[in-house]
């Protein structure tokens, strides 16, 4: 994936609500028809640096007598975030589609 892809694809994957770690990841495979993998070892540091820019919050939910997950969920300076990274996506893959399909 291209540098800064990931972070679009956690912040347009929690744009639609609070997710674990491992629904993030699952969302983004289903969404892509298992084009698009993300692993733990990408993942939860790219989730760490979102929380630490303030794009996300995080809270601990029980899910069982014993257990608790992590559920992260989109800010509104996430959501302006998102914006940005969307329209940056999208003029660099406009640029890359004139030049492999020139007019």
């Amino acid at each position: 994936m291209p540098p800064g892809t990931l972070a679009m694809l956690i912040l347009k994957t929690l744009s639609h609500g609070p997710l674990h770690g491992y629904a993030i990841a699952q969302e983004i495979r289903r969404a892509s028809h298992d084009v698009l993998r993300v692993e733990e070892g990408s993942l939860y540091p790219a989730l760490q640096k979102m929380l630490l820019k303030g794009w996300l919050t995080a809270e601990w939910v029980k899910t069982g007598p014993k257990r608790e997950t992590r559920v992260y969920r989109l800010t509104p300076a996430g959501r302006r975030q998102l914006a940005t990274e969307v329209s940056g996506f999208t003029r660099v893959m406009e640029a890359i589609g004139r030049i492999i399909q020139p007019a």
